[in-house]
């Protein structure tokens, strides 16, 4: 399939038409998703339908949006009113969004076509998306091997090429960790670029919508379209957002990597190997890498599931059954209520709930959230620091690459531990691109991560942009 920069100039050229491209999306889902369970729903005539729209639209001399006819699938808990938005979860089996997305919105206005809803970890609590009600998506470099989570959906139908991009939220790594397991580009801007107005929230101060795609350039084209103030977020940023498409140097010469001490001691050695070669690429092609130092960053993953799981646990207290979720009609008194309307959740998602309320507690607030808090911000205050030495930050995506299905089921705390490299970046407030950087001896896809700071995305496109090229 060609990328979302090849699509939608050619739609707005006129050597390809929006129904063209749709309708081999389309037939590509057919065809590969009964195997992958990539999408858990596909709106097919009405996809055709919006793209002869388009298409009617151009032959009328009407200027089309930058995404022109791009085909694109959204995350299981994004809102696009009139449909299903279920969050892979029982509880929210019949949930029809009653409004739009803000980043729905700016698909829509940008003339991209929404194809249909990816698969995701259950309410996005998972790093392999082995809890979805609708069964796992497969890895599509091997379907016996998980796609990461929680986006694995979303990153399993970009490298399947059923669609050129789609649409994640990443909240600890959801969107990078399952582009490196796959194969693809992943990419999540700094908080607050892109609105979170009509995305479900798992942890506010950490949810992020982020990108997959399968080239840099793309994945740089659907964040200009994403970013930008709402007045619905007020977390949203006020600041003009670049053309980032547009905008990669003509090289990296003098751009200064930091090289986090520490980072790569524990790695297993076939992805470490990886690593090393690509930071001799970087250097190779100008760039000069500079040892920092991140002290707190090794307590970002305890310091991560503790934050998030105490305010999924207060975000998800409204699904009582009587504002929101499933109701039970045979309960009998208050307790069972709660009981029986929350029975829906799955092991996962209650497992969060039950760390978040205990770290709530009175008697454990002190030691548990209000430590994690402060240590969140010792981790800002180490990458402030790291990032007045250097440009960006190089680390590995996952430590790991794509495990098979069904491992790790006794043991969480591995499963956890993907996303230790990842969960740093939401935990700091930082850009982060993970681009595949090769494979290992079985074939499967390593990733290779930059960081940048706040509103500095451009850094870590252009860095993985020439990084792309040379390799």
């Amino acid at each position: 399939m060609k990328t979302v920069f090849e699509i939608a100039h050619a739609v707005q050229n006129g050597t390809l038409t929006a129904r063209e491209a749709v309708f081999e999306a389309l037939c590509k889902i057919k065809e590969l998703n009964p195997q992958i369970n990539a999408f858990v729903e596909v709106w097919p005539e009405e996809a055709l339908h919006r793209a002869e729209e388009i298409d009617a639209r151009r032959a009328r001399g009407e200027k089309l949006g930058p995404l022109a006819g791009v085909p694109v699938g959204i995350k299981d808990n994004i809102l696009y009113k009139g449909h299903k938005a279920t969050c892979c979860s029982k509880m929210l089996a019949n949930y029809v969004a009653p409004y739009n997305s803000t980043v729905v919105n700016k698909l829509l206005a940008a003339d991209a076509v929404i194809v249909g809803r990816t698969n995701m970890d259950e309410f996005a609590m998972g790093s392999s998306n082995q809890t979805s009600v609708y069964g796992p998506a497969r890895n599509p470099v091997d379907f016996d091997r998980v796609p990461g989570g929680s986006s694995g959906g979303s990153a399993a139908a970009v490298a399947a090429g059923m669609v050129p991009a789609a649409l994640g939220t990443d909240t600890g790594g959801s969107v990078r960790q399952p582009a490196s397991f796959c194969g693809v580009v992943g990419v999540k801007p700094g908080y607050g670029r892109i609105s979170r107005y009509g995305i479900v929230a798992f942890s506010s101060s950490a949810d992020q919508v982020g990108v997959l795609a399968g080239d840099v350039q793309s994945a740089a084209l659907m964040l200009e379209v994403l970013c930008g103030r709402d007045e619905n977020d007020s977390t949203s940023l006020e600041d003009a957002v670049p053309a980032f498409s547009q905008n990669f140097t003509a090289d990296i010469k003098g751009l200064k990597v930091g090289m986090p001490k520490g980072f790569l001691d524990e790695l297993d050695p076939q992805i470490k190997e990886k690593i090393l070669a690509a930071a001799e690429k970087l250097k190779g092609l100008g760039a000069q890498l500079v040892d920092i130092d991140v002290p707190h960053a090794k307590y970002s993953a305890p310091c991560y599931y503790v934050i998030t799981s105490a305010e999924a646990s207060s975000n998800l207290a409204r699904f009582d059954g009587i504002r929101y979720g499933f109701c039970d009609k045979t309960a009998q008194n208050l307790n069972d209520e709660y009981e029986l309307d929350r029975a829906p959740f799955g092991p996962e998602v209650k497992k969060r709930i039950i760390i978040g309320s205990t770290a709530l507690r009175a008697e454990n607030y002190a030691e548990c959230y209000l430590q994690a808090v402060k240590v969140r911000e010792l981790i800002k205050q180490d990458f402030a620091r790291a990032f007045e030495q250097v440009d960006v930050i190089l680390t590995p995506t996952s430590p790991t690459t794509a495990f098979r299905l069904g491992d790790h089921a006794d043991n969480p705390l591995a499963v956890y531990l993907a996303d230790l490299y990842t969960c740093q970046g939401n935990i700091g407030g930082l850009a982060g691109i993970s681009v595949p950087c090769g494979n290992d001896p079985l074939g499967l896809p390593v990733g290779l991560q930059f960081y940048g700071p706040i509103l500095q995305e451009e850094k870590i496109l252009n860095a993985a942009y020439h990084f792309e090229k040379a390799l």
